[in-house]
């Protein structure tokens, strides 16, 4: 199976990512090997949180949410969303809760691309 319905099977919107990139598969498969790099930069929320940091929280699952958003990661851009809604609104427990949930989903989507690089 190719990265683009590999990811399709976990609520993927790549009808939609395709769309965005002009229906060039290449393109948006390229793009999609690039997102492990940005969660890599931008990890660390949960020590933010943690440390009060709740500024850099919101700006590493902000980024996260716009780059999930722009490749159509459907699963990771909603949870990302939220996340960076709660802690905007200064929903911290729930924020860690949610936190715990994404942790999986992301790895799963980084295991994903992992097995087409």
């Amino acid at each position: 199976m190719d990265l683009i319905n590999e990811m399709k099977t976990i609520g993927a919107d790549m009808d939609a990512g395709l769309s965005r990139f002009m229906g060039n598969t290449q393109l948006l498969e390229t793009m999609l090997k690039k997102l492990p790099e940005s969660i890599a930069q931008n990890s660390g929320i949960d020590q933010d949180i943690e440390s009060g940091n709740i500024s850099a929280a919101i700006l590493k699952s902000h980024t996260l949410k716009g780059n999930t958003g722009n490749l159509s990661v459907t699963p990771l851009f909603k949870m990302y969303t939220e996340l960076t809604d709660l802690l905007r609104a200064q929903k911290i427990p729930e924020a860690k809760e949610l936190l715990k949930k994404i942790l999986p989903v992301q790895k799963t989507v980084l295991d994903i691309i992992a097995r087409h690089s």
